[in-house]
């Protein structure tokens, strides 16, 4: 059987049953389960001091309204650290490369913090959509240009991690399919290669990484915009 590149961007089934679900939630099943002691292991320590350090950088640009949705944007940082992580795995799938999933996550939260800042300042909230001192032949063009970019923060969102991550796996795939290829003709041409491809690697361990913080981040700086 012929595959081709974004096979591996394709859903896998068992007896038809897709496994995106599976392969969502098993990242939570690393996560320590909780007990009564404060810190139970060096792994426990370390964990509470990422999850602290990473709170505290979410909630730098958040006033003290703000601060209730921590738990909610910590939770999706883990979430989206650890799929983009294991995705880098062999024989893995990531859930992230789907653009469906990714605006199943940021659709409707880019839509909470909308209508959050409808809810407590409506005012400021649709003045954000007419900048002051706007001349008045331009308010009809200023208002449709500011909600267009307004209504397309969430696929922004979506698709900036989509095309992240399906750029670094199609590339990691092109460059091991190369080295294999001149593995038998061209071992040192090949032997570089392999250099690249684990530089390659390392990069997209810093890309998983910082596209999960980006997603969340941006996601923490609309909320201000409505708090």
């Amino acid at each position: 059987m012929n595959l081709s590149f974004f096979d591996q961007f394709t859903s896998p089934h068992l007896l038809g049953i897709p496994l995106i679900l599976i392969s969502m939630l098993f990242p939570t099943l690393l996560l320590p389960s909780p007990t009564n002691r404060w810190v139970t292991n060096r792994l426990s320590t370390l964990q509470l001091w990422f999850i602290h350090l990473t709170t505290k950088q979410l909630m730098l640009p958040l006033n003290k309204g703000g601060h209730k949705w921590a738990l909610i944007l910590t939770s999706l940082m883990l979430l989206l650290l650890m799929i983009n992580l294991l995705g880098l795995l062999p024989y893995t799938f990531t859930p992230t490369t789907q653009l469906s999933m990714n605006m199943a996550l940021a659709f409707p939260l880019w839509l909470a913090t909308l209508l959050t800042g409808l809810r407590n300042q409506p005012t400021m909230s649709l003045g954000h959509l007419l900048p002051e001192g706007t001349p008045t032949p331009l308010i009809p063009a200023l208002i449709l240009i500011e909600s267009v970019s307004l209504l397309i923060r969430p696929l922004a969102l979506g698709v900036r991690l989509t095309a992240n991550l399906t750029a670094g796996h199609l590339l990691i795939q092109l460059i091991s399919t190369a080295t294999t290829a001149l593995l038998p003709i061209l071992p040192t041409v090949s032997a570089l290669t392999t250099l690249i491809l684990l530089l390659l690697t390392i990069l997209e361990i810093a890309v998983a990484m910082i596209q999960a913080y980006v997603f969340v981040l941006l996601l923490s700086l609309y909320l201000q915009e409505n708090i």
